[in-house]
């Protein structure tokens, strides 16, 4: 990339870069949360590539459905494996964009929103793959991730780890259009929307008190 071989950046990137010269809010209510999710070739976070995100906003703890985004990346690599889960082809009628271009789409619209995402590790992972790919710097928003909130409830301590089907099915979510990114962004955004109606009821609730507190490990 150009802007990577005279050590400046692109315009997209001052862009995403100013809107976070303001103080982030801290109570929830009045924070604009992205929730996506990412389909890929696989699960190696520097092997495989990116499909397709998708992205729903909630704004005053609702879902905005006008607020949300869909992007389908044209395949630089095609794992035939795969295609049985989230059913993308490598070609096909769906509009794809490259990856620069999906990168600089995807930045234009999250701006300084905090991320929400189910096992988000993995997504953030895979997007900052994508940003480290084009010369460019890791993402800056906050992320949380509906699997640590749910620990926070203490619904259930049985264990660690809880699947997305599993707490849709707990909370009664339909599981329309799972294993694709847009369907299961919607389904991760109603699932957050119950986990916070489960903590505490309280008109201050801040963002901290939705973030992990114990130190960080692995990908995040």
């Amino acid at each position: 990339m150009n802007w990577f071989k005279h050590k400046s950046y692109p315009d997209f990137w001052e862009a995403y870069k100013k809107c976070f010269a303001e103080t982030q809010k801290q109570n929830i209510e009045h924070i604009r949360f992205v929730v996506f999710d990412t389909e890929t070739t696989g699960l190696d976070t520097k092997n495989d590539r990116i499909l397709s995100i998708g992205c729903i906003a909630i704004e005053g703890l609702k879902i905005k459905v006008s607020d949300q985004i869909e992007l389908y990346v044209k395949q630089e690599k095609f794992n035939a494996n795969t295609v049985k889960i989230h059913g993308l082809l490598k070609e096909g009628k769906l509009v794809k964009v490259e990856e620069p271009k999906a990168i600089e789409l995807f930045l234009n619209y999250i701006k300084n929103a905090v991320i929400v995402a189910h096992h988000a590790a993995f997504d953030i992972a895979m997007i900052n793959a994508v940003l480290v790919r084009l010369g460019l710097p890791k993402l800056k928003n906050r992320v949380l991730d509906t699997g640590h909130i749910f620990q926070k409830t203490k619904l259930d301590t049985s264990k660690t780890h809880f699947g997305l089907d599993e707490l849709a099915n707990r909370f009664k979510i339909p599981l329309h259009d799972r294993h694709t990114a847009s369907g299961d962004a919607y389904i991760t955004a109603l699932i957050f929307l119950k986990l916070i109606s489960k903590l505490k009821t309280d008109s201050n609730r801040s963002l901290k008190d939705l973030e992990r507190t114990s130190k960080r490990i692995g990908l995040l």
